[in-house]
């Protein structure tokens, strides 16, 4: 897991590529794609 300085990192780099006006539209896709994974896993766990 990486730590504190390893995100902030990650961040910069990402608003060096992207910039600050898609940040929240990019924020917003990565959240949708993980409550999608995690739905999966839970519904592939009451299949089991």
């Amino acid at each position: 897991m990486p730590g504190f300085a390893e995100l902030v990192l990650i961040l910069i780099v990402v608003l060096l590529i992207f910039g600050a006006g898609k940040l929240p539209a990019i924020s917003s896709a990565a959240g949708k794609a993980i409550q999608r994974m995690r739905n999966q896993a839970i519904e592939e766990d009451d299949e089991s």
